[in-house]
């Protein structure tokens, strides 16, 4: 494969509701730290929720947030930090050759929601109703957003891709860099999930959404007594880059993005399929040029549901049957569900793994359920296994849309 074909990652950018940097992250999965607490939102009282703490205003001034929306504050944050740690100055690059492509679950129902609660208090007279409303709720409004506070001027988009949203986003920044369409990519999701009460109530109706009076202990993915999705922001994007133009420029690459996939089950609209799952972590793994047994740490999607983790856990042990050195983690335990910023968190919690050597655990699983067993999953403390050469992470979202991303360590 040509330098052109090969993409890096270079730099990181997140905002997590355990940490706002990636050491931070890092350090904080290590050691077992959780970023869940409570929160109060209207209609329905006190929910449990991943709150990122990051600072609003660090990249923004108080105007443009009013204007703006939590999405995107959290994607100019993550993308400031990105191209900060990726020692990228855009005063030397053609700005009009840098894409943004950032991953959502669903964008506008926050701002919608806060709009209608606003003027019942006129009587729903639309005289009240604010006129920044159309570009807080336009679908590419996150990657926008980003755009204009950091004068970008390539291509950018949003990537509806349910919660596969943060794998998608990086596939597309990896496809348009190989098209030559772009020279750097900001690529990656994020989401505002917790201030839209309507995502709360709709995981309540499905009995869905986690309860415990700890919420450090509410996110318990694989576990007999698992109670649901926690509901989660946060954001992160990475920059990407040819090979060779990362090479040029002295930059330090992080990461190779070398296989990925996604597909769709074609059945139901929220009961993953293992099948299909199956079929598109074992499509990354070909695109990679390897075998499954090359594979070091799998990042799983699991969400702590009861009809959901068995299936990845069924895919998993398909595509995985004959692996004995394939370690399994999850990131969800510690931050709950991220939704659209979820598969770019769970993988950017696992790079460091490239560089010590160490799966970080899942926890709160005291008693793994028979029907989501799988070998090697890595449970309570950190796991040092040695070099670690290959990453697959698992992204998966409603109506059957399914990713897989394969990040290799680069040796030069």
């Amino acid at each position: 494969m040509s330098q052109s074909d090969r993409i890096v990652i270079t730099g990181v950018g997140l905002t997590a509701p355990n940490g706002d940097t990636p050491e931070v992250f890092r350090q904080r999965l290590l050691a077992g730290i959780s970023g869940v607490t409570t929160i109060e939102t209207r209609f329905m009282g006190r929910v449990l929720a991943g709150v990122c703490q990051f600072d609003e205003l660090k990249y923004q001034g108080r105007k443009d947030r009013r204007r703006g929306t939590r999405a995107g504050s959290i994607a100019i944050y993550c993308a400031h930090q990105a191209l900060e740690r990726g020692g990228v100055e855009l005063g030397g690059i053609d700005v009009s050759r840098v894409g943004t492509y950032v991953g959502i679950t669903e964008h506008g129902t926050v701002e919608t929601e806060n709009e209608i609660d606003a003027i019942r208090q006129y009587d729903y007279d639309t005289k009240y109703w604010s006129h920044h409303h159309n570009p807080r709720t336009v679908a590419n409004n996150p990657a926008g957003e980003v755009t204009v506070n950091l004068g970008l001027r390539g291509p950018h988009y949003t990537i509806g891709a349910a919660c596969a949203a943060g794998n998608a986003g990086l596939i597309q920044g990896a496809q348009m860099l190989r098209l030559g369409e772009v020279d750097l990519a900001l690529a990656g999701g994020v989401s505002e999930a917790i201030h839209s009460f309507g995502i709360f109530a709709s995981f309540a109706s499905q009995n869905a959404l986690a309860w415990d009076d700890d919420p450090a202990q509410a996110s318990r993915p694989f576990d007999v007594n698992r109670k649901g999705i926690v509901v989660s922001e946060g954001g992160c994007l990475f920059v990407l880059e040819r090979l060779g133009d990362a090479k040029r420029r002295g930059a330090t690459i992080i990461g190779e993005v070398v296989g990925y996939a996604m597909n769709s089950d074609a059945n139901d609209p929220v009961l993953p399929d293992a099948e299909r799952v199956a079929a598109c972590m074992a499509a990354a793994i070909q695109r990679a040029g390897i075998a499954p047994d090359d594979v070091d740490i799998v990042s799983t999607h699991a969400t702590a549901t009861e009809l959901g983790d068995p299936q990845e856990a069924k895919a998993l042990r398909s595509v995985f049957s004959d692996c004995r050195n394939v370690y399994v983690n999850n990131t969800k335990s510690f931050i709950g569900h991220a939704m659209g910023a979820a598969g770019a968190l769970e993988l950017a919690g696992n790079l460091g793994s490239l560089e010590d050597g160490v799966v970080h655990p899942t926890i709160n699983v005291t008693e793994v359920d028979p029907d989501c067993a799988v070998r090697n999953l890595v449970v309570d403390q950190p796991h040092e296994i040695g070099r670690v050469e290959y990453i697959l992470n698992n992204s998966f979202g409603m109506l059957g849309i399914n990713s897989a991303v394969v990040i290799k360590r680069y040796d030069g």
